[in-house]
């Protein structure tokens, strides 16, 4: 079914013209306003210039700037818009970068719309989120990171209560591995034994079916 007429305001970068003008399609007949762009320097000057987009569907082989380089200059000027690139690059480096460059999501072409429009409403949901939520007889201040048992804070590590807050952020959701370690760590990859020392710190807080792991993909709060 169609979402509403304030679905969202998408800005879509692919210099395939037909299948940018597929994609157009489909997602205004879901609600969403899309403006959509060849080439990445007109790209970038509409978002300098507008600033109200909700999400960014980028292309990596593009013409005027790459991709990944449009993207580290929107984060590197403070720009935290969700962004999830659409490209037929299929190997790990590109991937890694791609998360480097501030991804939120990547997604491999040939891409199926309907999950494509699964991934964009679930980064959309990301970005409204409370300002405090409870979990069971906790309570976690989002803003601050802080856990509360009743009105006694819990102390949590700092990355601890960063894991915490991008999984209830994602709440119902699964989160891979690889944003985790990016959004946490940044280029400091830990590996993944430090990530399942955390989750299950959170399970013994939270009961050990509150996370669910998705072997080789991610994990899921569920709580």
């Amino acid at each position: 079914m169609p979402n509403s007429a304030s679905a969202g305001r998408l800005l879509l970068l692919e210099d395939d013209r037909l299948f940018g003008e597929t994609l157009v399609d489909f997602l205004e007949g879901e609600g969403y306003e899309v403006a959509h762009f060849l080439a990445a320097r007109p790209a970038i000057e509409e978002i300098y210039e507008n600033d109200g987009y909700d999400l960014y569907l980028l292309d990596v082989n593009v013409p005027d700037l790459n991709g990944f380089e449009l993207l580290k200059q929107l984060r590197n000027s403070g720009d935290k818009t969700p962004a999830i690139y659409i490209t037929s690059a299929r190997d790990k480096e590109a991937l890694a970068e791609g998360f480097h460059s501030g991804a939120d999501d990547y997604m491999k072409k040939p891409i199926d719309l309907d999950e494509l429009l699964l991934r964009i409403e679930a980064q959309l949901r990301r970005t409204k989120k409370p300002d405090k939520v409870a979990v069971g007889e906790y309570t976690f201040d989002m803003e601050k990171l802080v856990l509360y048992k009743g009105d006694e804070p819990e102390k949590l590590p700092r990355k601890l209560a960063e894991l915490l807050g991008l999984l209830l952020r994602n709440r119902g959701d699964v989160v891979s591995t690889e944003e985790i370690l990016h959004e946490i760590y940044g280029d400091e990859n830990p590996g993944t034994g430090v990530l399942r020392v955390y989750i299950n710190k959170l399970k013994q807080l939270f009961g050990k079916e509150s996370i669910r792991n998705i072997r080789g993909v991610g994990y899921c709060f569920e709580a």
